[in-house]
């Protein structure tokens, strides 16, 4: 053979080799809505590949609108994990559109967890769009500046990524404004159902399950896996639940309702919520209705969320004597990955453990 002929030859020996190196690299495409069960996910494909996760930071989960190379990420993959329909409402659309080779994990519907209806009425202030209508016709025109948000826009709804910030604009604002009320289920189920560390347990198991059917080459990987994030997540319980053992009858109330799968799993004591615009301090009306609330709850701390002004938060608890903490159910500011959900469980506790101790 001729030397070129045979350098020829050798140059397309790995290419002829590429499609069965590549089918044999192949992993599953996995794409989770939330960065807490992005978590979940990452931890149990530990060694088999990375999941694909849509909402970093604080985006809203019901109004996210999806960037184009997010789109092609759904399009392509063999499991889209998500907690319900009513939850990631930008969903709908291009879950109804996938291909039907691609599997879809609802965990709403995972045998096994506890689901709680969300709470209304008395201490729980409705969930709505105006955040119960209170302020419209009593604000002060000192405070009627908010930076061109409306008033009843939630805090979950603010992007901090402003350099995506028009890509999140979404057609349905004026249907769905607002995280509070919307991450419940159109039959008044509270779907912040991650924030239980036994739904935590329950919700891996059945991705773990999801995995090994769509790749039954790896099954063994995720049920080791598994394994080992029971275990973390149970010695995670333990010391959570000894933080927060001292403090577990302190009274507290939530900006937002969001947190009692958090509560029920660690036997708190939130004793109601108050709604507030995340960008305009109350009217003085609405102040002093707050403030009354507040000192009948004996509340002794106030939970606001990271995207809320500080001036609002401390302008609702300065007179009632109430401390002030921070919660946070997606984690914004936590990296994501496969420690990403014991981290997020790790900060609220620690919230709460730091507030409530202060009385």
């Amino acid at each position: 053979m001729p030397i070129s002929a045979l350098r020829c030859a050798l140059l397309a020996l790995p290419l002829l080799a590429l499609p069965y190196g590549a089918q044999a690299a192949e992993n599953p495409s996995v794409v989770v809505s939330i960065k807490p069960i992005h978590g979940i996910a990452s931890a149990i494909m530990a060694g088999v590949g990375e999941p694909v996760l849509l909402l970093d930071g604080a985006s809203s989960p019901h109004a996210y609108s999806l960037r184009p190379s997010e789109a092609r990420s759904l399009q392509e993959a063999d499991l889209v994990i998500y907690v319900s329909h009513s939850l990631e409402g930008f969903l709908k659309k291009p879950l109804a559109t996938l291909s039907g080779d691609a599997h879809q994990l609802e965990l709403a519907d995972v045998e096994g967890l506890t689901i709680l209806a969300m709470r209304e009425g008395g201490a729980w202030e409705a969930h709505s769009h105006d955040h119960g209508g209170h302020d419209h016709d009593d604000h002060d025109h000192e405070d009627e500046h908010h930076d061109g948000h409306e008033d009843h826009v939630h805090a979950e709804e603010h992007d901090h990524d402003h350099e995506h910030e028009h890509e999140h604009e979404h057609e349905h604002e004026h249907e769905h404004e607002g995280e509070e009320g919307h991450h419940h289920d159109e039959h008044g189920i509270d779907a912040h159902l991650w924030l239980d560390p036994a739904n935590g347990a329950s919700i891996a198991k059945a991705i773990a399950a999801e995995l090994g059917e769509i790749d039954p080459d790896h099954a063994g990987t995720y049920q080791d896996n598994l394994k080992k994030f029971l275990a973390s997540l149970d010695a995670l319980g333990n010391d959570l639940d000894s933080q927060l053992e001292p403090v577990r009858s302190k009274p507290f109330v939530v900006f937002h309702d969001a947190y009692q799968y958090l509560e029920a799993g660690f036997g708190l004591n939130a004793v109601g919520s108050i709604t507030v615009s995340p960008e305009q301090k109350p009217g003085a009306k609405r102040l002093h209705e707050i403030e009354d609330k507040i000192r009948d709850s004996n509340a002794v701390c106030v939970f606001a969320e990271p995207q809320f002004r500080p001036a609002i938060v401390e302008a609702v608890v300065a007179d009632t004597g109430a401390h002030i903490g921070t919660l946070d159910p997606l984690g914004a500011d936590i990296p994501a990955g496969p420690d990403a959900y014991q981290n997020i469980l790790r900060q609220n506790a620690g919230a709460l453990a730091d507030c409530l101790s202060q009385s």
